[in-house]
């Protein structure tokens, strides 16, 4: 049976997906104590990757929706360091993201905005975060948005 998160995450009509593999050479996640430290997340859809930049093809709502496709992702990466008990998710401690964006634009935090908004509406005081919203030149793959994230979990 579902924990409470994920009870949270079904009313808002969200599953989360298996996590990630990994696409080189890391992990996707370490835990050092308390804390998990997860890799980055790119973004992605039901049709795969979520390409884009930032002030020359893509509109700020659109790479905010694929800001929070990183943090399903990130919750999904998570949920496998807690062993499968999202429950065992105390709070978000950190999240950076990267947008990528023209030399010119400098709506990052508005971006980056998908994914917060996302997680403090999913888990409440405990998705309230500290955060870093920075511009990338390019991003692998050519995805428009990458977030990565630090946890405290019991």
């Amino acid at each position: 049976m579902p924990g409470t998160i994920e009870t949270r995450l079904a009313e808002l009509g969200v599953t989360l997906p298996d996590a990630p593999a990994p696409a080189a050479n890391y992990v996707p996640f370490v835990q050092v104590g308390d804390m998990v430290y997860v890799s980055g997340q790119v973004c992605s859809g039901p049709d795969g990757l979520i390409i884009g930049k930032l002030g020359a093809d893509m509109e700020v709502e659109a790479a905010a929706a694929a800001a929070k496709s990183c943090a399903i992702a990130l919750l999904a990466q998570c949920k496998a360091a807690c062993g499968g008990d999202l429950d065992r998710l105390k709070r978000v401690v950190k999240l950076t993201g990267f947008v990528n964006s023209t030399a010119d634009f400098g709506d990052q935090p508005k971006v980056v905005n998908g994914a917060s908004d996302f997680l403090v509406e999913a888990l409440g005081d405990a998705g309230r975060h500290a955060r870093s919203a920075v511009s990338a030149a390019s991003l692998p793959f050519g995805v428009a948005v990458e977030i990565e994230a630090i946890f405290q979990i019991g």
